[in-house]
């Protein structure tokens, strides 16, 4: 019964290594307004993680032109608050 529980794991973390290595079907979708805002948002942590030498992008390569960049833009403009709050 024990022999049978080890042969039956073996088969199934072979069986599982097998499939882990097969070769995805995955496409990219453009990257809009929302991913350009959301973009916008994370840029701090994109540059702290260049920094300290990670290889991440800070602007994304397959994007839909205008529309990213607008949304890219004001989440930028939305870290710092356009500045009003230095007027009083």
């Amino acid at each position: 019964m024990k022999s049978q529980k080890i042969i039956f794991l073996l088969l199934l973390i072979t069986l599982t290594c097998a499939t882990s290595c097969a070769p995805a079907d995955y496409t990219y979708s453009k990257c809009g307004f929302f991913s350009g805002l959301w973009h916008g948002f994370i840029i701090i942590f994109s540059l702290v993680g260049k920094l300290f030498g990670a290889d991440i992008g800070i602007y994304a390569e397959n994007n839909t032109g205008f529309t990213y960049w607008l949304g890219f833009i004001f989440g930028i403009g939305g870290l710092g608050g356009g500045g009003s709050a230095a007027r009083r």
